[in-house]
């Protein structure tokens, strides 16, 4: 991204002692800092990238961004920029397809802007914050029903490999929607094979074409740095987007595995003494200057929600990466094999995810009055349910008693019509907050204890019709 660059760099330095993989080892490199950008010059006239991981001494480490195939020490020549890697932003960036350091892959030209700004973005000062309090409507009935996303926050999704989670990503960033005069969407792949790629832009062509959308798509064959800085690319122009034009943005991050493991091998080539199963003592603070980019700023229109995607090596939650994510983050979408096995499209384990800013975003004026209060009986009826089920596999559903029954009732209802979707259906707040209703409406009265009564008055189906 050299054309995001607000000066050209300049005084070359020829004395590149060590090329190694993708890192660059320059001497002489006084006054040089870290993560400082820089151009590589080779005798073939082609031009390289690359950035400043570690400087010991007159000794810079530098990070290339494209593959070094056919280089060697003789003949190279590096100019630094004095400056971290910058690029432009604005709403040029609307409607493209990038690749993870954005440059084009639609086959139109460079994106430009007369604004730059530092990939890094600048962290938010804690008591400039606004606390999230309006929701992002996904269309995805069991997310918006039960751990409802609100503007402003970090809610993952975990999945493991196998699983829609892809599907579920684009068809979250396809249809989400929230109340305000505008809403646009940032999705940042990292990783993917390029059939991924090309199911992510064929399913968020629309919205593309609507010039609500910005893809940057790094591809698994892509350089390792590449994936380091995409979610921080991504997020600048999301940042900028949302508090200096008022705008809300999602971010859609996948997959922060594929990250996380790029995070790793990086430390691995600069020889870091390795922590946790490999990955470098700091993957908490690295993930947190992610994560922690989002958010409302008072003052200002706009907002950041991030809704990172990540797979779980092996299904296991303890992994680091779900792990310090469900540190940082505030609540998760858990996708089970167990659910997809039953058939249901969004595999969504909903007794194992949850929203910790669902009660700011839902209620009257915001879904509907009576959205957390039946959210909270769905939840607590599908738990019971859950243990009625494993009971009748010992004893048979013959000898349940019928207040069992109905439960193992809800539970199919609730399965059939509320968390059992299609992947190009998008469902409105009140569609799905009637749904769980007719769901409950398989229950006796007198376990919607949960609920006011004039809730149950006013919403109840009568024989089993929705309201």
């Amino acid at each position: 991204m050299a054309e995001g660059q607000d000066r050209a760099p300049s005084v070359a330095h020829a004395d590149v002692r060590e090329l190694r993989g993708p890192l660059l080892v320059v001497g002489g490199a006084e006054g040089v800092g870290w993560d400082e950008f820089a151009e590589i010059d080779s005798p073939d006239g082609a031009v390289r990238h690359g950035l400043v991981l570690e400087v010991r001494g007159d000794l810079a480490t530098l990070q290339v961004l494209e593959p070094t195939d056919g280089l060697a020490l003789g003949g190279l020549e590096v100019r630094f920029g004095g400056q971290p890697l910058h690029i432009p932003v604005g709403r040029g960036w609307l409607g493209r397809a990038c690749n993870g350091r954005g440059a084009p892959l639609d086959s139109g030209p460079p994106v430009g802007g007369s604004l730059v700004r530092p990939i890094n973005g600048w962290p938010l000062n804690p008591i400039h914050r606004e606390p999230p309090q309006e929701p992002v409507v996904t269309g995805i009935s069991a997310v918006d029903a039960l751990m409802t996303v609100v503007k402003g926050q970090k809610l993952p999704i975990f999945s493991v490999p196998g699983l829609a989670h892809l599907d579920l990503a684009t068809q979250i960033a396809a249809q989400a929607t929230a109340s305000g005069s505008s809403f646009l969407v940032v999705f940042a792949a990292m990783g993917m094979t390029h059939a991924d790629i090309a199911f992510v832009r064929d399913r968020l062509e629309e919205r593309s074409s609507a010039s609500e959308l910005v893809l940057f798509l790094n591809a698994a064959d892509d350089p390792v740095i590449e994936r380091i800085l995409t979610p921080r690319i991504a997020l600048t122009v999301a940042e900028h987007l949302a508090y200096e034009e008022g705008v809300d943005v999602l971010v859609i991050m996948s997959d922060m595995t594929s990250y996380a493991e790029a995070v790793r091998e990086v430390a691995a080539a600069r020889g870091e003494i390795p922590a946790r199963r490999g990955y470098p003592g700091y993957l908490y603070s690295d993930l947190a200057s992610i994560y922690e980019r989002c958010g409302r700023v008072r003052g200002r229109e706009g907002s950041v929600t991030i809704m990172p995607v990540l797979t779980m090596p092996a299904g296991d939650i303890t992994h680091p990466v779900p792990d310090l994510t469900g540190y940082i983050t505030e609540g998760q979408i858990v996708l089970s094999a167990d659910v997809a096995a039953r058939g249901i499209y969004p595999p969504v384990d909903v007794l194992s995810s949850l929203s910790r800013l669902m009660r700011s975003g839902v209620g009257e004026g915001r879904t509907r009055k009576d959205h957390l209060h039946v959210s909270a009986q769905a939840l607590s009826a599908l738990a019971r349910a859950r243990q009625t089920a494993e009971l009748a596999e010992l004893v048979g559903t013959a000898a349940m008693s019928e207040t069992d029954q109905s439960y193992l009732a809800y539970r199919e209802m609730l399965e059939k019509e509320l968390l059992n979707q299609g992947r190009s259906e998008a469902r409105k707040i009140n569609d799905t907050l009637n749904r769980v209703w007719r769901a409950l409406g398989s229950l006796p009265r007198r376990e919607l204890n949960m609920i006011p009564q004039a809730l149950v008055e006013q919403y109840l189906p009568e024989e089993g019709e929705l309201p």
